[in-house]
């Protein structure tokens, strides 16, 4: 699986209440979460990104609170997948409970906002086409990725249970 995309950098540390706010939790619906993206790191966040876009931060992506709303919302905003130095360790499960691709790697803080990306999930491979350079992530493990390939974990036993 490819991803290409345009790159928003944020920081280390960033929680999941700077992902979503805890003041939106009253709701479940991916796309209000959506709109509430990012909000209290970057206001205008879930305005101005696109599907496909690439989140870009440094370590300890994620951590807080052990909420899914966190991916949700990035997934559903359109977001393609995350880059970071290193992610809570909550939060990496519940990306992939939930199909969001994310990739570890010590060089995100080389990735600057606006470069554009090109990420292989199988190789763990990123190259910043912006930069013409290429940087090494951890491949996403074969279990892992037919998570995602399936839409998350639900989806993943749906179609366990079909087989």
């Amino acid at each position: 699986m490819i991803f290409n995309g345009k790159c928003w950098k944020f920081g280390n540390d960033i929680n999941t209440d700077e992902i979503i706010p805890a003041r939106y939790l009253n709701t479940i619906d991916p796309k209000v979460l959506a709109s509430h993206c990012m909000e209290d790191a970057r206001a205008d966040f879930s305005k101005i990104a696109e599907p496909g876009d690439i989140i870009v931060a440094g370590k300890n992506f994620g951590c807080g609170s052990s909420r899914e709303h966190a991916p949700i919302c990035i997934k559903a905003l359109g977001i393609s997948c995350v880059i970071a130095n290193s992610f809570a360790r909550i939060f990496y499960r519940n990306s992939f409970n939930i199909g969001l691709p994310i990739f570890e790697t010590p060089d995100a803080e080389k990735i600057k906002e606006g470069d554009i990306v090109e990420v292989d999930a199988v190789k763990g491979e990123i190259k910043n086409i912006t930069k013409k350079e290429t940087y090494k992530a951890n491949p996403i493990p074969p279990f892992m990725q037919e998570l995602i390939d399936a839409g998350g974990l639900l989806e993943y036993a749906k179609k366990l249970k079909k087989e």
